[in-house]
């Protein structure tokens, strides 16, 4: 899309509140507060929502104190090329970036997987997570979700209690695809006294188990179940760090910045050999679309961020069958 297009931007805070409270490894969330960007042009308007990175400091605040101060420079017009220069990695960028594309796909009349150069988005296979909770608080987690093909646990590094929320799930579910979160939570140490048991229950992906900026101790680390990076993989130049420690790269766009890093992360984690996961922080159903798009060309999805809220926007994106699907009226409607 020129940049010469002029723009005026609306950005503000919502709040989305939680069923219940979402416990990880060291935070609790009871609601999620999200920056969203609307931009306008003479002829359409595009729409982004970013959460943020908590772990970096990036709340929805500071989203929009970093897009006010890039106001006049916005409103004059610019590209995602030139929206990469200006704004670093992280949730604002992810805002506004997502709102061009959905801006472009107004003007030019084509969906925004179509510009991406996707024939189709189809509905995907997602997991739903289960928050790290005590294990009879899990198993409840996953009765209520007898329809998922695929589920993700969260745990805390607690080895004992991580041990008995896998075994929990995995003999309730016994078809069911299991996933790992550890949101940092082990040293190689404990990652090495929970593997058997991950092994016996039958996980086949693990996220993030040591902390950022430990990555080295991956190197040599034979893995019987792939790991994926999450906390340690935040944008582009961050791909090829990863190999020889890690098999799976964790692409969220509130962390890279958007749709066009995340295409950029996509094509470069394959030229490397690595596979590839979609993820999104929470929020609604407008913070999933774009990463709806982006899960058109990976090995995993996790994409259930709006079944956490206790309501999302209408239209959003429906389940069904362990699938998600986005309609394109949510995002990036070209009618």
């Amino acid at each position: 899309m020129s940049s010469t297009i002029p723009l005026k931007m609306q950005v503000e805070i919502e709040r989305l509140r939680l069923k219940s409270p979402f416990r990880i490894a060291g935070y609790t969330f009871n609601d999620v507060p999200v920056a969203v960007v609307t931009l306008h042009s003479e002829r359409a308007c595009g729409r982004g929502e970013a959460a943020g990175v908590y772990y970096l400091n990036d709340p929805p605040e500071q989203i929009v104190r970093t897009l006010e101060s890039h106001r006049s420079t916005i409103e004059r017009g610019i590209d995602r090329e030139q929206l990469r220069q200006l704004l670093p990695l992280g949730g604002a960028r992810n805002a506004m970036d997502c709102a061009l594309w959905e801006l472009e796909a107004r003007h030019s009349g084509k969906h925004v997987w179509t510009l991406c150069g996707i024939d189709q988005a189809v509905p995907r296979i997602t997991t739903f997570t289960l928050s790290a909770d005590e294990p009879a608080a899990v198993l409840r987690s996953a009765e209520a979700l007898p329809h998922a093909q695929a589920l993700k646990l969260k745990l805390d590094g607690d080895v004992q209690m991580d041990k008995e929320r896998v075994r929990v799930v995995r003999k309730l579910r016994p078809d069911a695809w299991i996933g790992v979160d550890a949101n940092q939570g082990y040293t190689l140490k404990s990652l090495n006294a929970v593997m058997p048991t991950f092994v016996e229950a039958g996980v086949k992906l693990i996220e993030q188990p040591l902390r950022r900026g430990h990555e080295a101790e991956l190197e040599g680390f034979d893995s019987p179940i792939p790991l994926a990076a999450d906390e340690s993989v935040q944008g582009l130049t961050d791909v090829p760090g990863l190999v020889g420690r890690f098999q799976v790269v964790n692409i969220k766009l509130d962390k890279c910045g958007g749709l066009t890093e995340a295409l950029a992360m996509v094509r470069e984690a394959r030229r490397l050999g690595l596979q590839v996961m979609v993820g999104n922080m929470m929020g609604s159903s407008l913070a999933t679309a774009p990463a709806f798009v982006v899960a058109q060309l990976c090995d995993y999805v996790d994409l259930d961020g709006s079944v956490f809220l206790a309501e999302d926007r209408r239209p959003g994106v429906t389940y069904q069958d362990g699938k998600v699907h986005c309609p394109s009226s949510l995002w990036g409607d070209v009618k």
